[in-house]
């Protein structure tokens, strides 16, 4: 029996999670795009440094969550992934395909880059955030002033998901919300305030204020000029609570919403302007007016 085998996944579900948002990640920015098959499971095992039990608690939260298709021999496939519908083209965008991935890090070469998100939980920012920092690491890109600004739902409104199918209250699926909440935007504080404290971005502000609002839809400003906006799609799925206890739940996936790409334009009154001129008053207007 390797390691793996013995407890380095101690808190088996807190490394499957890892192992499940980071196959996420990597089908929407298109790194296993759609109908191709993720990894064997021993590759994932090894690549990750779990066990392959971890590895397959992993694929099948992916399956419950429609992302993923397993079959015994066959291995797992992609069936769906993130869409973003933009009618621009971007020079570090695929051709083929619009992603979240190159749309933030086209964001992020600008020395000057504000970044405005209305959403759920901030589990689809904060790979993309991660990743961000490796290239300012590398020297890839050095921008000089980073904002942020996040909008997410007050911890006293209830909301109408995620929650047990069958209407029953159960105070766990919001701690669980809370608890991904939580870790992501723990880690992305982390992320971008090390930038600060290494030297490498001379300022650094993060804000995060929740308001007492359900998001029914997910939206993203980059630069005040482009606009990602979505809405959430209600999805049945299995989730597994506390000591193994699974339930049926009534839940959207944030990374699976498909998003809209707006883009301003040299003229003021165009469609795109005034969307993406819209949805930062709208912003602004909650961030000033309604939050905690």
């Amino acid at each position: 029996m390797d390691q793996r085998q013995m407890g380095v996944d101690g808190g088996g579900g807190r490394e499957s999670r890892r192992v499940s948002g980071e196959l996420r990640a990597r089908i929407t920015d298109g790194t296993y795009p759609l109908r191709s098959f993720l990894p064997s499971q021993r590759h994932l095992a090894d690549e990750f440094g779990v066990s392959r039990d971890t590895v397959q608690r992993a694929l099948r939260e992916l399956a419950d969550e429609g992302w993923i298709e397993s079959k015994q021999g066959s291995g797992s496939r992609v069936v769906k992934t993130q869409r973003i519908q933009s009618s621009t083209a971007g020079a570090t965008r695929s051709r083929r395909r619009v992603t979240l991935g190159p749309l933030v890090s086209e964001a992020f070469e600008r020395p000057e880059v504000a970044l405005d998100v209305y959403t759920l939980t901030s589990e689809s920012l904060h790979a993309h955030i991660r990743l961000q920092a490796e290239r300012i690491r590398g020297g890839f890109i050095a921008p000089q002033h980073i904002t942020l600004r996040m909008l997410l739902p007050s911890r006293t409104v209830p909301l109408p998901y995620p929650r047990v199918r069958d209407g029953t209250d159960d105070p766990l699926m919001r701690a669980r919300l809370d608890a991904i909440t939580e870790r992501h935007t723990a880690s992305l504080r982390g992320a971008l305030a090390e930038l600060a404290t290494e030297g490498l971005v001379p300022a650094v502000d993060v804000q995060i204020r929740h308001v007492p609002l359900t998001p029914a839809f997910k939206l993203y400003l980059l630069n005040g000029a482009e606009a990602l906006h979505g809405p959430y799609e209600v999805t049945e799925r299995q989730i597994e609570l506390e000591e193994g206890r699974k339930v049926t739940a009534l839940d959207v996936l944030g990374l699976g919403a498909t998003l809209t790409h707006h883009v301003k334009d040299a003229d003021p009154d165009s469609l795109v302007s005034v969307f993406v001129g819209s949805m930062q008053a709208w912003f602004d207007s909650v961030w000033e007016r309604l939050t905690e």
